[in-house]
């Protein structure tokens, strides 16, 4: 029970004039005073100092996006396609894993970095390509997250849809990003873009190849959030094939990311033509509905892969220990997607590296508390399969959100 510090007047006593007749207390009288009182322990969550607006964890920025998002484009960023089964697999295939603790090791110094494509990243977590959402709740998009990313040692997918500009976000950091592709127009229109990325000094191309179709997104159908992507042909994505991929790589003289592979075949097939990097993923549970979980084929593809390529991974990851997972299977690096969308609308640039600061904090923790003094210790054998528990969503994750979900919005 909280106990006012609040003294009451003692009317019976005259004024505390004695007080000032005191002797005062002597330096070494002082010193020892100070010594017997506890010490405040600096930084006890291991965070920076923290700043005004800024928070010191992952459910808060969740919980201030929700309260900050009008209901249709936290629909739209939180959603997936159709019955969203996919989307609830990404969440259930990183619950049905448990890590596996040793302990009495030595965890004072332990190492989280790791590399993509020689460059390397403080941390094993990058902004994912977002697209045309990033300019829905902040002004800035692509420059805000880049330099964010930077800040916090990591790179960034600048998409093709993120404003104002492709050279704007590149502009803004002094580290190279990756180029996310969507293909809207014919070889000349490629060309054109595939030139001004080289241009502008991006470090590689990432093509999204699980974008044939646009998803059916039903909340948003409901909803009338006007989401599409408005510019340019769809049906030249449609029409994407691997001998495109191999031209792009050819035509921009960069590394190539082949983003939105699932299975072992496309895998195989990604690396025969020309990708340096294989990204597991499938759209954050926004394109093909009833598919597995990105975890659930990670090692499929990384088995697939043999070490001829990188292997990159996201999908429903909202806790460091999402990371630490999907790491354990073979991942390189995990983007995060709908925590990306959370930090911006909950702080803008700053809400983003802060989410990166406590993303790498989970990590740092799950790693100590394993046993685990470096990520290239990780590996399978970390892992154990588990029931799942409760009910998997997107924001299953984070209970306090849940349980500001269950009330209706004031």
């Amino acid at each position: 029970m909280a106990v006012s510090r609040t003294k009451k007047k003692n009317l019976s006593k005259k004024p505390a004039a004695s007080k000032s007749r005191a002797a005062p207390r002597s330096a070494a009288a002082s010193r020892t005073a100070a010594a017997k009182r506890p010490k405040k322990i600096a930084n006890p969550l291991g965070l920076e100092k923290k700043a005004p607006d800024q928070f010191d964890t992952l459910q808060e920025i969740a919980l201030t996006a929700y309260r900050k998002m009008p209901a249709p484009v936290w629909d739209h960023l939180m959603g997936g396609a159709d019955s969203e089964m996919t989307l609830r697999r990404n969440r259930a295939g990183l619950d049905a894993l448990a890590l596996r603790q040793r302990v009495l090791v030595d965890v004072r110094n332990i190492d989280m970095s790791t590399t993509l494509l020689g460059q390397k990243l403080d941390i094993p977590v990058f902004p994912a390509p977002v697209g045309g959402f990033l300019s829905k709740v902040h002004h800035e998009g692509g420059p805000a997250v880049a330099r964010a990313a930077v800040s916090r040692g990591t790179t960034a997918f600048i998409a093709t849809a993120a404003k104002p500009s492709l050279e704007a976000a590149q502009a803004a950091v002094d580290r190279k990003l990756v180029f996310q592709l969507y293909v809207r127009g014919d070889r000349g229109w490629v060309e054109n873009i595939l030139d001004r990325v080289k241009a502008a000094g991006y470090a590689a191309l990432c093509v999204t190849v699980d974008r044939n179709f646009y998803g059916r997104r039903e909340r948003d159908i409901i909803s009338g959030l006007p989401v599409k992507e408005g510019f340019g042909d769809q049906s030249y994505q449609a029409s994407l094939n691997w001998k495109d991929l191999l031209w792009m790589k050819e035509r921009v003289g960069l590394p190539l990311i082949a983003k939105g592979i699932a299975t072992a075949e496309d895998a195989e097939l990604a690396v025969e033509h020309g990708a340096d990097v294989v990204y597991v993923s499938n759209h954050g549970g926004r394109q093909l509905d009833h598919a597995q979980g990105s975890i659930e084929v990670l090692a499929e593809v990384v088995k697939a892969v043999a070490g001829r390529a990188e292997v990159l991974s996201d999908g429903g990851v909202q806790r460091g220990t999402d990371v630490v997972k999907m790491l354990c299977l073979g991942a390189r690096a995990v983007g995060v997607g709908k925590l990306l969308g959370l930090a911006l609308s909950a702080n803008g640039e700053a809400g983003v590296a802060r989410m990166l600061e406590l993303m790498e904090v989970e990590i740092r923790h799950a790693l100590g508390l394993m046993g685990v003094t470096s990520i290239r210790q990780l590996g399978p054998e970390w892992l154990r399969e588990v029931p799942v528990l409760g009910t998997p969503s997107s924001v299953s994750a984070y209970p306090l959100l849940e349980a500001a979900l269950r009330n209706p919005r004031g």
